[in-house]
């Protein structure tokens, strides 16, 4: 059984560790979770030693979440530190398709900006989206952020809309 150390109403969340490579594998593995998030392919492995990382030198992560009470993947919510400002943090999330459209990137994205300004005294959260993925946008959007320009995304090539959001907001 899983510790969860944040909980919503639907959600768990957890810390990715070295044996949850069959669950990054079930999340980064789909093409569908991935096609938005880089244009050569991921990694899984890399992608799980940079989350297991991040909590080690940050004390943050894009955290595994679970249904409650099945205790299924849903995908992951998080944050990692956001360039060189001090107290700033970027907002991530990725679900496994069966999980889209029942309202549980929404969820887990309020409940990691209440922990990202509250636990973390955060001064700023950033975040964006695949120019393509509206449903993104529209969750960014409805938490409150404010658009500020595109900016360039290596992983794709592309543009994205970048976001961000003031603890006073």
């Amino acid at each position: 059984m899983r510790e969860y150390f944040l909980k919503t109403e639907r959600i768990g969340f957890s810390e990715w560790t070295d044996a949850d490579l069959p669950q990054a594998c079930l999340l980064w593995g789909d093409a569908n979770v991935t096609r938005y998030i880089c244009a050569r392919g991921q990694f899984i492995d890399n992608r799980l030693r940079l989350e297991i990382s991040n909590l080690q030198r940050f004390h943050v992560q894009y955290w595994p979440i679970f249904e409650l009470p099945a205790g299924e993947l849903i995908g992951c919510c998080g944050l990692r530190p956001f360039s060189a400002e001090k107290n700033t943090y970027e907002l991530g999330f990725h679900l496994r398709k069966k999980f889209w459209g029942r309202g549980y990137a929404f969820e887990a994205a309020a409940a990691v900006v209440k922990y990202g300004f509250s636990a973390l005294r955060a001064d700023k959260i950033y975040a964006g989206h695949h120019p393509q993925n509206l449903n993104s946008k529209k969750q960014l959007v409805r938490l409150g952020f404010r658009y500020l320009g595109d900016e360039y995304y290596e992983p794709t090539g592309l543009y994205h809309p970048s976001y961000e959001l003031n603890s006073g907001d």
